[in-house]
């Protein structure tokens, strides 16, 4: 919390504190007042920065590892909110050693937040299948690195506003706007570092590690360089020794941070991983596919293809949705061109137009040799066309009746991304751009999950007929303008209304 000062007359001595006299003593800064105040503000907004980059390391963590961006990204900033408040309180007692307390509270920072990356993602890839109530331990790491770096946080705003004061005395007024000016701009700039700088050219490991350092230089720099005479010499000397000790951590991690992506990834997806690269859409990992070894596909961390499971997902989603006519067929998602692959099988083909937003998972599906004998070369034949673009704008440039089938081979809609393309809105325009008797199938998640039966509510909501069905673990909803169930004795079968879909057998053991 942040308590009013009463203003003090014209050349009245700035208030002071420090080991060395009592709290109202003149603090003795190296430049003039005026400077010392600009660098303090210099010192909250690359502060603020490096805060703000440490909230968005933590809901991208979560994201890419543990899923449901929605809810992560709430209780990491929810909690992390939280935190700050009792960060703001904790630091009312600090006040009388402003200097000192910054200069810890910056330190500290600096390592928990550097190296909150780091620690995450060691203890998801060697002690994520442990099962148990350790199962749970990165969800509640998460918690404990956004509640840590919220206290942190907190303690800033406090120990900044009472040396900002002492430097020269203004109305409380005054002071707080300068300083959460220089807050809320600095937290600007670090949420657009993050996402167009830090991740695309250092990584999210490099990228916080980065963070960290520059974070405890800044707090060291300003304690030690411009409020210096304010701290005893023993104070000083632990100040240095700390900032120095984590600086020196952080380095060491930026080092070997190649060393531990590679093996961390080896400890996740085994010895023979042959591709890891974050896209602006998602992880893509590829293992094996060359020298005669077995390939497989990983997209954020789900297998998509490689040995049986991959091939039986695929062929579970497209068969269903091929029988009756399907001329022509739109994929959307499916940049990795394995539901291509399993289209390309059926007689009477002539186009399939695949739309994936991952254009440089399409360049991998064309290129590399282990991904495109998985998809069968499906991108050499010629009546496959692939657009890299937004589906929405895709369908909302096709006229009405283009399609017989429609795909949409998307991953679980676990963030904001990825949600819309399960909404109603882009089941109305699938709905536009089928033939009387066309059929859309989706990728509905886990058969046992809540949003299986959610996608097939939704699907009806758009005016189609629907038909939810499940192969091993994964959901399915078929649905088209005159599709209707009826249970025979292999499973769900579907019947054609008025030259509609004939009948054809959507659970059987052989998927």
């Amino acid at each position: 919390m942040i308590e009013p000062h009463a203003s003090a007359p014209s050349g009245s001595p700035p208030p002071g504190d420090g080991p060395g006299g009592p709290r109202g003593g003149a603090v003795r800064l190296p430049v003039r007042p005026g400077t010392g105040r600009f660098l303090v503000l210099a010192g909250v907004f690359v502060c603020a920065a490096c805060g703000l980059v440490y909230e968005l390391e933590l809901v991208a963590f979560a994201s890419y590892l543990i899923g449901d961006s929605v809810t992560q990204a709430s209780v990491v900033l929810s909690v992390m909110v939280f935190a700050m408040g009792v960060g703001s309180l904790a630091a009312k007692r600090l006040r009388g050693f402003a200097a000192a307390a910054f200069g810890a509270v910056e330190a500290a920072l600096a390592l928990v937040g550097g190296g909150s990356a780091m620690v995450l993602y060691a203890v998801f890839a060697w002690t994520g299948d442990w099962g148990g109530l350790w199962a749970h331990a990165p969800r509640v790491l998460l918690v404990a690195f956004s509640l840590a770096i919220g206290l942190l946080i907190g303690a800033e705003v406090p120990l900044l506003m009472e040396l900002i004061q002492r430097i020269r005395r203004q109305d409380a007024g005054g002071a707080v706007a300068d300083l959460f000016a220089a807050d809320y701009v600095g937290a600007l700039v670090g949420g657009l570092a993050f996402p167009f700088l830090l991740l695309p050219f250092l990584g999210q490991l490099t990228g916080c590690l980065l963070t960290g350092t520059v974070n405890a230089v800044v707090g060291a720099a300003l304690v030690l360089g411009l409020f210096r005479r304010d701290l005893s010499r023993r104070t000083r000397h632990l100040l240095l020794t700390a900032n120095l000790a984590v600086i020196a951590v952080l380095g060491t991690a930026g080092v070997l941070v190649d060393d531990f992506e590679r093996a961390a990834r080896q400890a996740v997806y085994g010895a023979d991983v042959r591709v890891a690269e974050r896209t602006g859409a998602q992880e893509v990992v590829l293992v094996g596919g060359t020298g005669g070894r077995p390939a497989a596909l990983y997209l954020d961390g789900e297998l998509r293809a490689g040995g049986g499971e991959g091939r039986r997902y695929h062929q579970a989603l497209v068969r269903p949705a091929m029988t009756g006519a399907h001329a022509r067929v739109l994929i959307v998602g499916g940049g990795d061109g394995l539901a291509a692959r399993e289209v390309l099988r059926y007689r009477g083909v002539r186009r399939v137009d695949v739309v994936a937003l991952d254009a440089r998972l399409v360049a991998m599906a064309r290129r590399d040799p282990g991904l495109s004998a998985l998809n069968g070369h499906a991108y050499g034949d010629p009546r496959v066309r692939v657009t890299t673009q937004e589906a929405f704008r895709k369908l909302r440039g096709v006229p009405a009746g283009t399609y017989d089938v429609v795909i949409a081979d998307l991953p679980d809609p676990r963030d904001a991304a990825g949600t819309k393309l399960y909404s109603q809105e882009f089941y109305g325009l699938v709905r536009g751009v089928l033939t009387p008797g066309g059929r859309l199938v989706v990728h509905a998640g886990a058969a046992a999950g809540r949003g299986f039966w959610t996608v097939e509510a939704t699907v009806r909501a758009a005016g189609l007929r629907a038909v939810p069905y499940a192969v091993r673990e994964w959901g399915f909803v078929l649905a088209g303008r005159e599709v209707r169930p009826r249970v025979g004795g292999g499973g769900v079968r579907v019947a054609g209304a008025g030259g509609g879909v004939p009948p054809s057998t959507l659970v059987h053991p052989r998927y």
